[in-house]
C-alpha cells in the first residue's frame, strides 16, 4: 500500500493546517512556503495523483474541482488585480506531493519566468 501523503493526512485532520475554504469537494489552506504574498493549495477530496490520473474522474468532478478554484480566489480577493494558478505535475514539472492540488498566488505583479 502507497504511504499517506500530506494532503491525505491534513484532509484526516491529522495535520493541521491554515484553513481558507472547504466544502465537499474541495479543502484549501495557506501554503507553508508562499511563493507570493498570497499562496493557497486547492485540493480535491477525491485523490489524484496527476492529471493523468483526473482524467479518469467523471467530467462534473473535474468541473467541480476547476469550480472551486475560481471560487477560493474570489473569496481571497484577488479578482480585481488579478491572481496565477499553478499545477506542477511530475518531476520535472516540480511535483513534491503526489497529489493534484492547485497553486493560486497573487497579491503582487506575479512575473513570467519558464526555468
Amino acid at each position: 500500500m502507497a504511504q499517506e501523503t500530506i494532503f491525505e493526512k491534513i484532509l484526516k485532520k491529522e495535520i493541521s493546517a491554515a484553513v481558507v475554504y472547504e466544502d465537499d469537494h474541495v479543502l484549501a489552506f495557506k501554503d507553508i512556503h508562499p511563493q507570493a504574498p498570497v499562496h493557497v493549495l486547492v485540493i480535491p477530496k477525491t485523490k489524484a495523483k496527476n492529471f493523468s490520473e483526473m482524467s479518469r474522474w467523471a467530467p462534473n468532478d473535474t468541473g467541480e474541482f476547476v469550480n472551486r478554484i475560481g471560487i477560493v480566489a474570489e473569496k481571497l480577493g484577488l479578482e480585481r488585480q488579478g491572481y496565477r494558478v499553478v499545477f506542477n505535475c511530475g518531476e520535472y514539472g516540480g511535483q513534491t506531493v503526489d497529489y493534484i492540488h492547485a497553486h493560486i498566488l497573487g497579491g503582487k505583479p506575479l512575473n513570467i519566468s519558464m526555468a
